[in-house]
């Protein structure tokens, strides 16, 4: 059985209620009564993500079928908040150096990544809210370990971030098959490296957002990396410039 998944009205209220993360919410389409209510209130109080869906697709996305029309996807850790980044960054007497992830939907891509901002010395991962991977179970177990020490963030718009951290002292460069070659960029101080997903890329807004666009040379017959190998790429070419 997969532990994210929470079933049944009395354990996703109580879920909501203990303080646990619920990444999204699916609801039975027109149901009203008064418990599934208090499960709509809380769930918008926590901002999550809330869906009203069909029986058939609640019957998909259950593992019991016993969902009594409300079904939820918890998260495997604990969110943190971009100001535990910075608090972080601080403590160690360090640059800040943050991960942002536009668009990542896969579980495994996201604890890849994860893993190599640690590796690197990140002091944490920020991810939008929607059209993205949470923290799974698949992404808590990919990252090997590494989300016991680096804190993930989740935002509501990522463009506002970057705005928002740029008034702290960071610059922000982003992925893109069409930016300056890496090598080219100075890519010390503090810092903010944005990859997007696989098949679309950085987002256009969050791409216009942002103060440099790098790229990877690449000599093969395919055009794009897998987005955690871009990651690790970039990302030690600004550990190699801080050292």
């Amino acid at each position: 059985m997969n532990e994210n998944i929470i079933e049944g009205r009395n354990a996703v209220l109580e879920a909501f209620r203990s303080g646990r993360p619920v990444d999204k919410l699916y609801v039975l389409d027109g149901c009203q009564d008064g418990p599934v209510k208090s499960i709509i209130r809380e769930a918008k109080k926590r901002n999550t993500i809330l869906r009203f869906v069909d029986k058939e697709r609640l019957n998909q996305l259950s593992e019991t079928g016993k969902h009594q029309g409300v079904v939820a996807f918890a998260a495997a850790y604990e969110y943190a908040e971009v100001s535990d980044m910075m608090k972080l960054a601080r403590d160690k007497g360090e640059d800040p150096f943050f991960f942002l992830l536009d668009g990542i939907e896969d579980p495994y891509n996201l604890g890849a990544v994860i893993r190599t901002a640690n590796l690197a010395g990140a002091h944490g991962v920020i991810i939008p809210k929607n059209r993205a991977v949470g923290l799974t179970a698949a992404a808590a177990k990919a990252s090997a370990g590494a989300l016991n020490y680096t804190p993930v963030a989740k935002v509501t718009n990522l463009a506002r971030t970057i705005e928002e951290l740029k008034k702290e002292g960071l610059w922000f460069v982003c992925a893109d098959m069409g930016g300056e070659l890496m090598y080219r960029l100075d890519l010390k101080g503090p810092v903010g490296l944005v990859i997007g997903s696989e098949g679309e890329g950085v987002s256009r807004l969050v791409k216009e957002t942002c103060d440099f666009t790098a790229a990877i040379p690449m000599k093969g017959d395919i055009d794009s990396l897998n987005a955690s190998v871009a990651a690790g790429i970039l990302a030690y070419e600004i550990v190699r410039q801080r050292m």
